[in-house]
């Protein structure tokens, strides 16, 4: 359970959070870009999990190509090559589009998946963006019903 606590993995999205035990109470309270800074982090990494997406707009390679450029634009992330967007999965249950966008600090990716209309998208950079603002984006763009975030600053 302790190590658990200690992993630097927080999910910030109101419903739950698990962080590092912490004795100062500033730590609770502090912004993502506080604790980027205050850690002298390297990166930081937020994973979304989208619930209940739009069918039509996950399965439409375009869109979810236009998506990883809105995404980059919004969180002003400098795009490195072009969008990668693959359709494939043998298994019903995961097949779906996946797509890789290098940036100039690291990389976006996400995976969509057909049987449960979900998505799934992880962010990485060692430039800071805030990951609530790129969380809420992506559900919207995709009408998603929910979502759960994780975050990890990495050393």
């Amino acid at each position: 359970m302790a190590a658990e606590l200690n992993r630097g993995i927080v999910s910030h999205n109101g419903l739950e959070r698990s962080s590092a035990i912490s004795v100062n109470p500033v730590d609770a309270v502090m912004s993502w870009r506080d604790k980027f800074e205050r850690e002298d982090a390297w990166g930081i990494l937020t994973s979304v999990d989208i619930k209940d997406c739009d069918p039509a707009l996950i399965r439409d390679a375009e869109y979810v190509k236009k998506f990883a450029i809105d995404l980059c634009d919004h969180i002003e992330m400098k795009r490195f090559g072009e969008t990668i967007v693959v359709d494939f999965g043998e298994d019903e249950r995961v097949s779906g589009f996946s797509l890789v966008q290098l940036i100039e600090t690291s990389l976006v990716s996400g995976h969509f998946a057909n049987q449960s209309n979900g998505a799934y998208i992880d962010i990485f950079s060692c430039k800071y963006y805030d990951p609530q603002v790129a969380a809420d984006f992506s559900r919207r763009y995709f009408n998603g019903r929910s979502h759960t975030m994780k975050v990890a600053l990495r050393k």
